[in-house]
């Protein structure tokens, strides 16, 4: 399947965020290089996720500090048409977010290739790694149902088709949890985003929790971010996730990892 128009024209995303980066490219032309003949088994894909108001972003931009990997807003990732749509305060349908989904999935596969040397398109900013810092790629997306976070393990997409345990990119969720009150005030004092606050009661009631799924680390929005890495981390690292992903963390100042 095709990228959606939404990558007619590749976006750049340079939100200096205090780390060294290095571009990292890539395109859609990856998807049809079988994932089995790659080493994408050591590597991860980090879905911060929730309704709107969590603080994904946040939580996102301080794990791609922590991690030394890159972080997407998948929000930047939709395409116009559902832009539109949201800003006029109408909600998104299932038929409007599987392009997007998808976009999503590929992106992250497209990046982890790229990180392994492959040659593509797209151009993202990717903090500087260890040399023997493992691939993997952090992006902020709701995924409220169970259907999307279907879409986004890649279990809907051709590189399902092989072995299931034969180098699938290892996808983590990172479920940020909290109450409406929490969220309402949290949304009433947002400036310049297309959500709306009426929409939120909708989010909640679409929201499928992933608490009881594999490979799902729960945080509260009430918890500091540093507290949320932590949390992060630990699971990762614990193998709490599904496999043990080395973070190399030790290594480094924890002054230079937690906010």
């Amino acid at each position: 399947m095709s990228l959606p128009s939404v990558y007619s024209e590749a976006p750049t995303y340079s939100e200096d965020r205090g780390l060294r980066h290095t571009a990292v490219d890539f395109d859609s032309s990856v998807e049809s290089k079988p994932l089995v003949d790659r080493n994408t088994r050591d590597a991860v894909f980090l879905v911060v996720m929730g309704v709107s108001g969590t603080g994904k972003s946040t939580l996102g931009a301080a794990l791609s500090k922590a991690l030394c990997l890159p972080f997407i807003d998948g929000d930047n990732l939709h395409p116009q048409s559902n832009v539109e749509k949201m800003s006029r305060g109408e909600a998104l349908t299932d038929t409007d977010r599987q392009p997007w989904l998808e976009t999503i999935r590929k992106t992250a596969v497209s990046s982890v290739l790229s990180q392994l040397r492959d040659d593509h398109g797209l151009h993202v900013l990717s903090p500087v790694r260890d040399g023997d810092q493992k691939p993997g790629i952090i992006i902020a997306c709701s995924a409220l149902k169970g259907s999307y976070r279907s879409v986004l393990r890649g279990e809907t997409l051709p590189e399902a088709e092989g072995p299931k345990h034969s180098g699938k990119l290892l996808t983590c969720f990172v479920y940020m949890k909290g109450s409406r009150e929490v969220l309402t005030d949290r949304m009433m004092k947002r400036q310049g985003h297309f959500m709306k606050v009426e929409m939120l009661d909708s989010q909640l009631k679409t929201l499928e929790s992933p608490e009881n799924e594999e490979g799902v680390v729960t945080v509260s929005i009430e918890w500091s971010t540093g507290d949320q890495v932590r949390e992060v981390v630990r699971a990762l690292e614990g193998g709490g996730l599904g496999a043990v992903y080395n973070t190399n963390i030790s290594s480094r100042p924890s002054g230079d990892l937690y906010p």
